[in-house]
This record gives C-alpha cells, structure tokens and sequence, in this order.
C-alpha cells in the first residue's frame, strides 16, 4: 500500500526528544518529503511495525500523527504551487 504519513509535535520539555525520535522512526519506513511529511509504499506488515514503534514516542494529549492510505502512489496526484520539484517524492 502506499501512505503518506504527517505529523506534529509539540515542543514542550520532552517535544525535541519525541521530534527527533519520531523523525528517526518514519526515515526507517518512508521517504522525508518535506518537514514532517513522509511518503512510501509499505507493508501492512511494516505498517503494523511502523505504528508501534511510534506509539512508544508519541504523547496521545498534545502530538499528533495521521496516516493516508491509498492502493498505490498511481491514484496519487502531486501539484506544486512553487517553482521547485521535490526529486525525492515517488508521486508521478
């Protein structure tokens, strides 16, 4: 399946450590599109990997991460509305 997964962090005292770890743990998985955006095709298996490993880190009262899911990156359709491309980004 293909997923882009978002998210945000609350920087309070502990929120560079969730951050970074975070950051980490979607690098593992996915491609880093743009700050706090990730895209990939993925297992359900490393999907299933991927969410349990975040849920260590993330704080259920002030972060917040949402998953997209679709079949396959064709269904998929990126506009930019600045002049650079993102040579990283598996979108066609």
């Amino acid at each position: 399946m293909y997923i882009v997964l978002v998210y945000d962090i609350k920087l309070d005292d502990g929120g560079a450590r969730v951050l970074r770890n975070v950051f980490k743990i979607c690098k593992k998985y996915l491609v880093h599109l743009q700050n706090s955006v990730f895209e990939g095709e993925i297992s359900k298996q490393q999907l299933m990997a991927l969410k349990i490993e975040l849920s260590s880190f993330l704080r259920k009262d002030c972060d917040s991460c949402i998953i997209f899911k679709g079949r396959n990156n064709i269904w998929m359709e990126k506009e930019y509305l600045t002049d650079e491309e993102d040579k990283n980004t598996q979108f066609l």
